[in-house]
Parts: C-alpha cells; sequence; structure tokens
C-alpha cells in the first residue's frame, strides 16, 4: 500500500439517491443497463473501498466508487438537497405461524345410506 493519496474524478449529483446502476450509465462507464448489472454482480465495482454486487446500491454524496482504476467522489451540487441515507435493513421478524384449519377427521357417511354426501356449492 502506498501513502499517496487518492486522486478522485469528482462527480456532482443534482439529486439523491442514484442507483448504482444508474450512476454506471450515467458516467459512461457502460453502455448498457445489462452491462452495468453484470459488472456489479461480478464484482468489478467497489464502493466505499469494499467490492459491491447490490445492483440497485443508493448512492449518496461522500460515497466514493472505484471502476476500472479510477475513482469518483460523489458531492451534492449546491442547490440540491441532501436526502436522508437510508437506515441499515433491521433483523427480519419471525414470521408468524399460520393457524391451521379445523378439519375434522369425521365419518361424514349417511347412517341410512353408507355413503358420503355430494356437495353442489
Amino acid at each position: 500500500m502506498s501513502d499517496e493519496p487518492i486522486d478522485y474524478i469528482e462527480v456532482e449529483l443534482e439529486e439523491e439517491p442514484i442507483e448504482l446502476c444508474n450512476l454506471l450509465k450515467v458516467l459512461d462507464l457502460v453502455e448498457t443497463g445489462g452491462q452495468a448489472k453484470m459488472l456489479i454482480g461480478e464484482g468489478y465495482i467497489a464502493v466505499n473501498n469494499a467490492i459491491c454486487t447490490v445492483k440497485r446500491k443508493k448512492m449518496y454524496s461522500g460515497d466514493n466508487l472505484h471502476f476500472d482504476g479510477d475513482d469518483y467522489l460523489l458531492t451534492l451540487s449546491p442547490d440540491a438537497t441532501p436526502a436522508q441515507r437510508a437506515e441499515s435493513t433491521p433483523e427480519p421478524a419471525e414470521p408468524e405461524k399460520k393457524k391451521k384449519r379445523n378439519r375434522s377427521r369425521k365419518n361424514k357417511k349417511d347412517a341410512d345410506t353408507g355413503r358420503k354426501p355430494i356437495s353442489f356449492g
């Protein structure tokens, strides 16, 4: 590791957040959204110095992006209003157990004929 400061290419956002796959398209780093999603899914993109495989990751000002040897720093345009960062996703709650339907296994045969009743509804 070198102690040289990293040179960032500054990217000014007019609104935030922006999804990572859309950011790659806006910056003309990829030709299509499908190509962006493929590169993200295969781990070619680093966000905030960690490999990111979340295709629709929300990017905010202050985040940095590393792709193909270049580093990009996201900043917010002076006339834009900053957005609240989404809190980290909470632990999923225990799913409620489904109530079993009350099905009786009683003998539903007619006492006189010994046949089961026919239902037309």
